[in-house]
């Protein structure tokens, strides 16, 4: 029977010292500092929407360089309707945009200076808005895609009775009238 007492006794020490491995140390807790967990946050959803916001943010962006470029005016010297090459340049970024977005039709508004006859300004506009619209075209944007004004001398971007206001007065104006490009401002 004392060989049955020392097994006990021994398994008795061995619950103990289990018991005390597994016992945890309490820290006290500093003034001011909650013991309440941390609320969870799914990680993936807010890397989710953060990644949906940026793309987003990057596609409002790109909306809004497309219409940039779609609105740059092209000027033209006294009496003329053909396009010189910083025209052809701006014109040419116009054409990459419209291949880009096939859904982009644009309003081609042709406008004079002030001098001359009603009649030969609205002729003048005329001429050089279809001049914009047969560049265009002729680099695979379909007419369709194109409507051509004239507005003469009626809508002057600056005011003056001087060269520098005239400069500004010979031009085409483009206006989106289609697709997302519209509403980035």
């Amino acid at each position: 029977m004392g060989s049955t007492k020392i097994l006990w006794a021994v398994v008795a020490a061995l619950v103990v010292a289990s018991c005390s491995k597994h016992k945890t140390q309490q820290v006290p807790t500093p003034v001011g500092v909650s013991t309440a967990p941390a609320p969870v946050t799914p990680v993936a959803n807010n890397d989710d929407a953060d990644r949906l916001s940026r793309e987003e943010a990057m596609r409002r962006e790109e909306a809004r360089r497309m219409r940039d470029v779609l609105e740059q005016r092209v000027y033209f010297a006294l009496d003329e309707s053909t396009l010189d090459a910083q025209a052809r340049t701006t014109l040419d970024g116009k054409t990459l945009a419209l291949r880009t977005d096939p859904q982009i039709r644009l309003r081609i508004e042709g406008h004079a200076d002030e001098r001359g006859s009603v009649e030969y300004n609205l002729a003048l506009a005329m001429r050089r808005a279809r001049g914009v619209e047969q560049y265009l075209t002729g680099f695979g944007v379909a007419s369709t895609r194109l409507e051509s004004v004239s507005l003469g001398e009626e809508r002057p971007a600056a005011p003056g009775h001087d060269e520098a206001a005239w400069s500004q007065n010979r031009r085409a104006e483009f206006r989106v009238q289609s697709s997302d490009a519209r509403s980035a401002q």
